[in-house]
């Protein structure tokens, strides 16, 4: 009888917990800093884009098997890219802001979404005709989907959560003000369309945090190639 897969040190819930443990950094500290401006969010977003990139790009060999690891890959490559774009100084202003966040929540966004789709399709029950004599194409322990139903789940929900923030910020026009008063403290302040799109990032980082926090913590079922697939006997 062959061995079972020897298990993994390192697994896709490490993953979550370690993304949503830098995006909840993320969140408070635009949630508790006073300043709201291009400089400090994209400060924040570097530090929090550099830290999840490479805790994906190190998941693609301590946590994916070969043939499961181009989300991890893409995901990582593009999200450190962003967290170094945005580190460097000439960027630092609104437009920056806007242009960095919102061309890495598209294609983020998108990666995800998709990985998460074709996960999801590919656990769908297939049957397979095997003629008298032939073994099915999964018994070889070769895993028939590219992720679980639970993990391709959340790679959608992150992916849409991601665009959804693209759109939030395509729809704030960086050059907003907004003058207003606030009696009780007898002092005027500016709401302005980089306020805006900082506190937008802030929040988006909230919600990851919690959901891939949630995630990371729920309970896990066996990957159905590894429940279904029978065992071979010696002869």
């Amino acid at each position: 009888m062959t061995s079972a897969p020897s298990a993994r040190t390192f697994e896709v819930r490490h993953v979550q917990l370690a993304r949503a443990a830098f995006a909840a950094i993320a969140a408070v500290m635009i949630t508790f800093s006073p300043d709201h401006s291009a400089a400090v969010g994209l400060a924040v977003f570097s530090g929090f884009a550099i830290a999840t990139g490479l805790v994906l790009l190190l998941s693609v060999w301590l946590v994916y098997p070969a043939g499961v690891r181009w989300p991890a890959v893409l995901l990582g490559i593009v999200t450190v890219g962003a967290g170094m774009v945005s580190g460097l100084g000439p960027v630092r202003e609104t437009i920056g802001f806007f242009a960095v966040v919102i061309t890495w929540a598209v294609i983020a966004g998108v990666i995800e979404l998709v990985a998460g789709i074709v996960g999801i399709r590919s656990a769908r029950p297939r049957t397979v005709a095997v003629r008298p004599g032939e073994v099915a194409p999964w018994s070889d322990g070769t895993p028939r989907t590219l992720m679980p139903r639970g993990e391709a789940r959340d790679a959608i929900v992150i992916g849409a959560v991601g665009l959804v923030l693209a759109l939030g910020l395509l729809l704030v026009q960086p050059g907003y003000a907004l003058d207003y008063t606030i009696e009780e403290a007898d002092a005027t302040y500016t709401l302005t369309g980089i306020t805006i799109a900082v506190g937008l990032f802030g929040a988006y980082a909230a919600i990851v945090a919690v959901y891939l926090g949630i995630a990371g913590f729920s309970p896990r079922t066996a990957p159905a190639s590894q429940a279904d697939a029978p065992t071979k006997e010696s002869a």
